[in-house]
């Protein structure tokens, strides 16, 4: 089994992307692939219950089909921090509670398996814990996804500063663009963005596993299946 903890420099940095990215590249490789989001807020209601876009994108890319509970067992309704959320909802769900349910589906032993947070790395999951302690207690290597933008330097430091103080290895880092502009256009300039690029390759001190572009491709299924183009699975580097 092959299994990773993704984390991203904020939200909405791209983690589903490139989670979703990576596991539809082991698929190409003839991998079984399982993508687990413990805790998502932002929900909807469904007739199947309340569903994140998020665990179904990597509902989606998991192979063999795996139920949407064991993908997403914690789901939240409003799209505010999941520790308010759960707070909200009268829950308060552990690290405890996030290895048991985790447990059964990581023993499955996949070729792939992502557990992608929620948030940055500090996101709280109660008032004492960070989700983060996930991937502590399961003792996962770290997939960085940073947020291409003015300030992810900055960002992506101290992320991978935290994660190796929480004594975790970075096993890679993806750059997603988010915000095209100078700072990380190559069409713009050239010079600056390959600058950023060196710099975070020199300051992160791990595998570059990609550098997703900005996307035209409208559906999840279809954006994971184009951002497979641009990436590198962790250990194939």
């Amino acid at each position: 089994m092959t299994a990773y903890f993704v984390t991203g420099t904020d939200t909405d940095a791209g983690k589903t992307l490139v989670a979703s990215g990576l596991l539809a590249l082991a698929r190409r490789h003839g991998r079984t692939t399982l993508g687990l989001k413990p805790v998502a807020s932002g929900c909807d209601s469904t007739s199947r219950g309340l569903c994140n876009i998020d665990a179904l994108t990597l509902q989606a890319q998991s192979e063999p089909a795996t139920a949407y509970t064991t993908i997403n067992p914690y789901a939240y309704e409003p799209a505010i921090a999941p520790h308010l959320a759960a707070r909200r909802a009268g829950e308060i769900p552990t690290l405890d509670d996030l290895v048991a349910v985790t447990a059964a589906p990581l023993a499955e032993k996949h070729g792939m398996t992502l557990i992608e947070g929620a948030g940055g790395w500090r996101v709280p999951l109660n008032d004492t814990e960070d989700l983060a302690g996930l991937a502590v207690r399961l003792g996962l290597p770290v997939v960085l996804v940073v947020g291409l933008k003015l300030g992810c330097l900055n960002h992506a430091r101290l992320t991978a500063e935290a994660i190796r103080a929480d004594g975790l290895p970075l096993a890679g880092w993806v750059g997603n663009l988010i915000e095209p502009g100078l700072s990380f256009d190559a069409t713009a300039d050239e010079a600056c963005y390959r600058n950023n690029l060196a710099t975070l390759e020199r300051s992160l001190d791990a595998p570059c596993l990609g550098i997703v572009p900005r996307l035209t491709a409208d559906t999840p299924d279809a954006r994971a299946r184009a951002a497979a183009d641009y990436l590198t699975l962790p250990g194939d580097e």
